[in-house]
């Protein structure tokens, strides 16, 4: 079982940054992929960054990439998102996820419908 626990999240204003942390606990042998995902409200949740476990530069939503950087500490278990130039558009709860090796390849780093665990997400609030 792997559990996520998110942390970072905060009230900043359009333009500011913000550094999201995710603490992995648990046995992570055959995740293959951790992900950073938001949900505003009314909305669904969507992908926002997403990298494999063994290395790679990662994968980002059009709307953030220039912006956002995901990166791992696989030594400290811990996944980070680096929010740069924040929007009031970047509003909602963000989640981290990781996905269990399946027998087929991953799809898509993005979708949420890849992933097996799910931390409780972190809020965070841009204001303009």
């Amino acid at each position: 079982q792997v559990q996520l626990v998110e942390s970072g999240g905060g009230s900043v204003q359009a333009g500011g940054s913000l550094r999201l942390s995710c603490q992995v606990f648990g046995y992570m042998y055959g995740i293959d992929y951790m992900g950073w995902f938001r949900q505003a409200p009314g909305k669904e949740r969507e992908g926002v960054a997403g990298i494999a476990t063994d290395g790679g530069s990662g994968s980002y939503a059009d709307s953030v990439k220039g912006r956002f950087t995901i990166a791992q500490d696989s030594a400290k278990g811990t996944l980070y998102l680096q929010m740069n130039s924040l929007k009031p558009e970047d509003n909602g709860m963000y989640y981290c996820a990781t996905r269990k090796r399946r027998w087929r390849p991953i799809l898509s780093p993005l979708s949420p419908d890849e992933y097996s665990y799910w931390g409780q997400g972190t809020q965070v609030t841009v204001s303009s």
